[in-house]
């Protein structure tokens, strides 16, 4: 379970591309924020709907020692990159986190804390399965200096949780959320809808649950069939696209009746609880990733590059030995960045600001201004003073929307 996930996105019938103008030359003038994100690849068991790089432990254990070793070897070697630069947060994924003991845990951010320049304030989450935790582990994660917990409860439903391959029961759940809420003051939890078999009445049943926990953030997807997983291969009888929508207009609904901001396509916060490491994704900041399989997108005055590790846990330990944990960089070029950033920032249900475009990119604001021109005619976007955002149907139809600005 990694923050951010991606989730089904409504189809519509296609239409022709619009391609950007140009040419265009990327030419940043100034750094955007910076965050880092740590992959822990190891998990009890792989759920069946789960494509994320995550591995079954096995019965020689976690070699966990050896692992926060090279993480911090990594973390090294990619200082030339972000050199004077602070970092604003820090998201553990996996995988499952908690699986980390505490005082592994609190080796890892003393060596963080002691190569880069994080900011005091700086929010660092770590990924938790309620499986794997007590309010003592908690209270040493805390300790160590996490100060967010996401907890991956997907549901309070004993039924659904055995379809879903999730190692821990309702009861779980509820003791995992209130030990989470009582030694942090932001916690999320991640819900599922549209699970097999399930019902209207039952997601609302699930939701009303966490809602009675009072977590600050709430994380709520729609189960998708991804490829290359366990559901895939064996696909389980789902909800209808219209069962499926009316979970979430029940979501929707009823957390924005409870005080919760909708501020980006499946997250829920209190006012001022976003969750500050995502919102840097959606904004098209920067962020060095770190462990097996782990992503990066850094900027620089030579252009912005992705970055990819090693996949597989073994790979990347033996990654150590070669010098270099990098196993793919490639610079994205002008003519991609346009969908780059619309593919994170029309996530924001608020939208972002016309010149974010320019500061994240170093394209002129030209170089999407055609395909929105034509987005806003099909009624796919609204602009606001100097704020873009997607409407409600672009919210539903963001494929659609995002073929704008997909390079000729």
């Amino acid at each position: 379970m990694s923050e951010p996930r991606i989730i089904p996105i409504a189809a519509a019938p296609a239409r022709p591309v619009q391609p950007a103008a140009g040419p265009w030359e990327s030419r940043l003038t100034a750094s955007p924020p910076l965050a880092l994100y740590v992959h822990y690849p190891w998990c009890v068991r792989k759920c069946p709907y789960c494509d994320f790089n995550s591995h079954a432990v096995k019965d020689e254990g976690i070699p966990e020692a050896a692992y926060i070793e090279a993480l911090v070897a990594d973390l090294e070697g990619a200082l030339p990159q972000i050199w004077g630069r602070r970092v604003h947060s820090i998201f553990i994924g996996g995988g499952t986190p908690s699986l980390m003991s505490p005082e592994g845990l609190d080796t890892l951010l003393t060596a963080i804390r002691m190569r880069v320049q994080l900011d005091p304030l700086a929010e660092i989450t770590l990924e938790a399965n309620p499986g794997t935790v007590d309010s003592g582990r908690f209270k040493a994660f805390r300790e160590a200096g996490v100060n967010r917990l996401s907890v991956g409860i997907q549901s309070f439903d004993e039924r659904h949780l055995k379809a879903l391959g999730r190692i821990h029961g309702r009861a779980d759940a509820i003791a995992a959320a209130e030990a989470a809420l009582t030694h942090f003051e932001a916690v999320n939890l991640d819900l599922m809808y549209a699970l097999p078999g399930q019902t209207l009445a039952e997601a609302e049943a699930d939701l009303a649950t966490a809602l009675a926990l009072g977590p600050t953030h709430l994380s709520c997807y729609h189960l998708t069939l991804e490829p290359n997983t366990a559901f895939a291969a064996n696909p389980p009888e789902v909800p209808d696209p219209d069962a499926s929508a009316d979970m979430q207009d029940h979501i929707e609904g009823r957390l924005g009746d409870a005080g919760y901001i909708h501020y980006e396509t499946s997250a829920f916060a209190r006012p001022n609880r976003e969750c500050r490491h995502n919102l840097n994704y959606w904004t098209f900041g920067d962020y060095l990733g770190i462990g097996a399989g782990a992503h990066g997108k850094l900027s620089s005055h030579e252009g912005i590059v992705r970055e990819t590790r090693p996949k597989h846990p073994a790979a990347y330990l033996a990654a150590r030995q070669d010098g270099s944990f990098v196993q793919e960089r490639r610079t994205i070029g002008a003519a991609e960045l346009p969908f780059e950033f619309m593919m994170n920032a029309l996530r924001l249900n608020r939208g972002f600001p016309k010149r974010l475009f320019a500061e994240r990119t170093g394209l002129p604001f030209e170089a999407v201004e055609a395909g929105l021109i034509k987005a806003r005619a099909e009624g796919l976007i609204e602009v606001d003073g100097e704020t873009i955002r997607p409407t409600t149907r672009g919210r539903h139809f963001l494929n659609e929307l995002l073929m704008r600005f997909l390079p000729a």
